[in-house]
């Protein structure tokens, strides 16, 4: 007997639809929560380096302080998408948001670098479980057109925490590095909500619910391979930003932690009204159409951030890379969850999140080595230069793909 599948929600209900609006937006704002993985503390590295400068290897060890969670994430997430296919999403989801409050906040009162690591780690964690169910409840709750819709939004809403988080991060830090962890607390206000309006979905066996296509259960091995390739390669170039930028300002003479909040932030707010146009891009130029602007525009922010010769050329350079965060993170989701089988959805939403996260986590150590030798402006010039090889490879990838679709229309 094939597993259990579960209820869609008919897509032409959409996002905001009275129905199920307090569901969305709970789940909208659960989204949010996760730029604060490790982001909303990046101002906070070059205190916490000095913080702890006499500990051996501070540098690198600040530094994994945004990244470590990344690679609890990547491993647990898979685990986490069998555990929610198997036994539901909503415990999960509530456990998930609990822990992700504790541990966020425990760099309040945790006082050395090993300690603030398990933190993180735990933190990371509960990210999996969180990141994880909310993906699969989007492909339990819509489908088609309206999952495309709902995507942008979930992207712009993650867009919006992150400019609030990150620059609201960068201004606490100016007060005390310890001052970004407290922003974590903001999980137990969810709580309520996801207890009174996010619905366990019903699960039916393997009977096929009424009125809903279902997605295809083979064939679908390459494209979700593809898939995560471009969700590991994105972010950890991506991650560069995060990781890098308050370091890079600080070798200008910007030392102010909040100059690094409102820099990143800015991509943030970028990002938000890219993501609310998501839908409608990737209707007119397809799913590797949107790969390839999504790459092209992060590689033009790193160039850009590479030539920089001041705070307004950076700021300028930061926003562009949100085209890129705006549009690639929900034709990422939006590709998967075309392609799986409703059955696998927990499990390869896991797989994709893992993707990601893997992804930030090698970030810092695959760019540190580069700085140290070629100086952050070549460096976040090198990425540029390799993120417009991959935009290009995604072009002439859509390209091919509409001249055989043009050509299999002919012959029929």
């Amino acid at each position: 007997m094939s597993g259990p599948t579960f209820n869609v929600a008919a897509g032409a209900q959409g996002v905001l639809s009275p129905g199920t609006r307090g569901r969305n937006l709970t789940l909208l704002c659960v989204s949010a929560l996760t730029i604060m993985s490790g982001a909303t503390i990046s101002a906070s590295l070059p205190g916490i380096e000095a913080r702890f400068a006499d500990t051996e290897g501070a540098a690198l060890l600040s530094r994994m302080m945004l990244t470590l969670p990344a690679i609890f994430i990547a491993g647990l997430a898979p685990v986490a998408g069998v555990i929610a296919d198997r036994f539901g999403r909503k415990r999960l989801l509530l456990l998930s948001l609990v822990v992700f409050a504790l541990a966020g906040s425990s760099g309040l009162m945790l006082d050395s670098l090993p300690a603030l690591l398990v933190g993180r780690a735990v933190l990371g964690i509960s990210v999996a479980g969180i990141m994880t169910t909310a993906t699969a409840l989007v492909g339990d709750f819509f489908e088609g057109a309206a999952r495309d819709r709902y995507m942008g939004f979930q992207a712009a809403f993650v867009g919006i925490g992150g400019a609030i988080f990150l620059s609201g991060g960068g201004l606490l830090a100016d007060i005390h590095w310890r001052g970004p962890f407290a922003i974590y607390c903001l999980a137990f206000v969810l709580l309520p909500a996801v207890l009174a309006l996010i619905p366990e979905p019903r699960r039916t066996g393997a009977t096929p619910v009424a009125g809903v296509k279902q997605e295809p259960r083979s064939g679908f091995v390459l494209p979700l391979v593809l898939v995560l390739l471009a969700a590991c390669l994105h972010f950890a170039i991506f991650y560069m930003l995060p990781t890098q930028l308050p370091f890079y300002l600080k070798s200008l003479g910007i030392t102010q932690p909040s100059r690094a909040g409102i820099a990143i932030g800015a991509g943030q707010v970028v990002g938000v009204l890219a993501a609310l146009s998501f839908s409608r891009v990737r209707g007119r130029i397809g799913r590797m159409g949107v790969f390839a602007l999504g790459f092209a525009a992060l590689g033009a922010g790193y160039i850009g951030l590479g030539s920089a010769q001041s705070y307004a050329g950076i700021l300028v350079a930061t926003a562009i890379t949100g085209i890129s965060m705006g549009l690639m993170t929900p034709n990422l989701s939006a590709s998967l969850l075309a392609i799986a089988p409703p059955t696998l959805r927990g499990r390869l939403s896991g797989a994709l999140i893992a993707s990601i996260f893997a992804g930030q986590f090698v970030s810092p150590l695959a760019s540190q080595p580069l700085i140290r030798d070629w100086g952050y402006a070549a460096a976040f010039t090198g990425a540029g230069a390799l993120l417009g090889a991959l935009g290009l490879i995604c072009l002439v990838s859509r390209v091919l793909l509409a001249v055989r679709l043009r050509q299999q229309e002919d012959r029929v």
